[in-house]
């Protein structure tokens, strides 16, 4: 889904969405360029390739006009005695600049304006607004979660002086406030932007957060009675422009400028929000949205953001595991992979069953598919989880890539479970091989039919009921962990990348499937997730022509109503 239509207060973004090619004149330092009408002057100079700074403003939501840092200097033309602009010899309007500066937020670009970013007179009221910031600003820099990314301490060395006249006492306001379940708010960091504000009440239409004690004393703060607790609360700490609200979770973890970022996606449901990574030798530490105006804008909920935790938990699976006189003990991948297809090769092919995985890439779904048509296996569903879907970005499906396994004929909906545990039963099914780190006992297939299965192998990435029930566990990547693709709710083809490499010995699906095919098929023609994606787009129509760079870091929209059949 696009963010758009979820962010109707900015009333410069919404004129520019209609108003595109609308062009007007506008001078910008000196330089006379063509802009779409219904832009701010904020917009207008990033467009420009020049910056103005700012701390209230945010394109997603509306004009506060109160932090004072986007001060320009605005021109407007001059009018001759017939009411027409006096014109240059460049053709141009000659311009009368006004002698006061505006805020660029608030002010829409009009036919001939003028626009000064850099002026004297400019300059000299940002020094005044920095000082002003700073006058009670605490020194917490070399404790603050902030400290790195933070545009008070950016702007206080572009824009500000590098002195202070303040001579008083600092006001001093309440610090390590329990604001909510997953933040802590610092009012004597905050510099009384409101974005918070107005992301709970404009985006979440939640009015929880205020400022009170107006004057010398004005803190943030929740109405009495009320937390800020709603499934999107951690934004705020991501449009927070200083330290004053942090995030429990990553509060005092990690400095910011160890982190490396790598692009991703989230895999807790269907939306698909793209995510940049921070993580730091071999450990995630974060995750937050990246901007996708055509998937999640500039948000992602909490509970997303904070499902990553597991890729530490002391329950991975790190190495891989043989059954052996009624007990898992720890193997090598060759003596795994070669007890996995010997046991497989002794089931017809009519008595096996894969359960693949809607949180799987394309490209692990596809050496899937190549295996089990090479094997002649016909029997395959993936497991349907449902999430608790919201009104804005969550999805019901709990999956990932629920369109993917579609698309390339793998998955039912999880329609075909219900009925496997009375074949398992019956002996219909005799070889169970589950992929993606499905835990098929929670799905519904009991633990006394698994114990009748002939052949159980399971590739996951946490222990689990139907890992300690399997004669074979190949340890799998998590989402961090991988390189690959997915197909979103909406049919958008996005891709990951890999953040962080898998722990111990485990390995991503695609790289288990094709050893396995190896094993099994002899079929061995994979060497990198970039070979596995030229095979598929030369198969599925609706990959047809794109190439891995060609995807990019925002995806492409795709028609689903092609065919989707998939030669074997």
């Amino acid at each position: 889904m696009s963010c758009a239509e979820n962010n109707p207060m900015n009333p410069w973004n919404h004129d520019v969405a209609k108003d595109e090619n609308d062009l007007i004149d506008v001078q910008v330092d000196g330089v006379w360029l063509k802009m779409p009408r219904g832009l701010n002057v904020v917009e207008v100079a990033h467009r420009a390739k020049t910056f103005i700074p700012h701390y209230c403003y945010h394109p997603k939501l509306s004009v506060a006009g109160n932090c004072r840092m986007c001060l320009f200097e605005m021109g407007t033309p001059k009018m001759g005695p017939d009411r027409k602009p006096v014109l240059g010899s460049d053709g141009k309007p000659e311009l009368t600049w006004i002698p006061r500066p505006q805020i660029g937020c608030a002010t829409g670009i009009t036919p001939g304006m003028g626009i000064r970013t850099d002026s004297a007179l400019v300059k000299d009221c940002r020094n005044g607004v920095m000082e002003f910031l700073l006058i009670n600003h605490p020194l917490d820099c070399p404790i603050c979660d902030q400290a790195g990314e933070c545009k008070l301490q950016e702007y206080s060395v572009e824009y500000g002086t590098g002195a202070s006249r303040f001579v008083e006492e600092k006001e001093k306001k309440p610090k390590n406030v329990d604001l909510g379940e997953r933040i802590v708010l610092d009012d004597e960091r905050c510099i009384l932007c409101s974005r918070c504000i107005r992301f709970s009440s404009e985006v979440m239409k939640e009015d929880v957060l205020g400022f009170v004690n107006r004057g010398s004393h004005t803190t943030l703060t929740a109405y009495p009675g009320q937390r800020f607790d709603n499934a999107y609360s951690l934004n705020t700490v991501d449009i927070c422009p200083v330290g004053a609200l942090t995030s429990k979770d990553f509060r005092f973890q990690m400095r910011v400028w160890f982190l490396k970022e790598t692009k991703s996606l989230c895999t807790s449901c269907g939306t698909g929000c793209n995510v940049t990574i921070g993580s730091r030798e071999g450990k995630a530490y974060r995750l937050t949205p990246r901007e996708n105006e055509s998937v999640n804008g500039h948000w992602m909920c909490d509970y997303g953001r904070l499902n990553f935790h597991y890729l530490d938990s002391a329950d991975r699976l790190t190495r891989p595991l043989l059954r052996a006189a009624g007990e898992l003990f720890p193997g090598t991948w060759t003596d795994a992979v070669a007890r996995a297809a010997e046991s497989l090769k002794k089931v017809e092919p009519n008595h096996v069953a894969v359960v693949a995985s809607g949180r799987m890439t394309n490209e692990e779904l596809f050496v899937l598919k190549r295996l089990l048509a090479e094997m002649g296996v016909t029997k395959i569903d993936t497991v349907n989880h449902a999430g608790r879907a919201d009104k804005f970005l969550r999805n019901g499906d709990a999956n990932p890539n629920t369109r993917g396994a579609e698309l390339l004929g793998l998955s039912s909906g999880g329609r075909k479970l219900g009925s496997w545990g009375a074949e398992i039963t019956s002996g219909k099914i005799k070889a169970l091989l589950v992929l993606g780190g499905e835990d098929v006992v929670a799905a519904g297939i009991p633990q006394s039919a698994l114990a009748k299965l002939d052949v159980l192998i399971v590739s996951g990435i946490l222990a689990n009921e139907t890992t300690r029930a399997a004669q074979v566990v190949l340890p799998g990547a998590g989402f961090a962990e991988k390189t690959g693709s997915m197909l979103n709710v909406d049919g958008r083809l996005q891709r990951m990348t890999r953040s962080i490499p898998a722990p111990g010995e485990a390995k991503e699906d695609w790289m288990i499937l094709r050893d396995l095919r190896m094993a099994l098929t002899g079929g061995n023609s994979f060497h990198s997730v970039e070979d596995v994606w030229k095979a598929m787009s030369l198969e599925v129509p609706q990959f047809a022509g794109m190439s891995w760079a060609k995807i990019g870091d925002w995806g492409i929209q795709l028609d689903l109503a092609k065919s989707s059949t998939v030669p074997a």
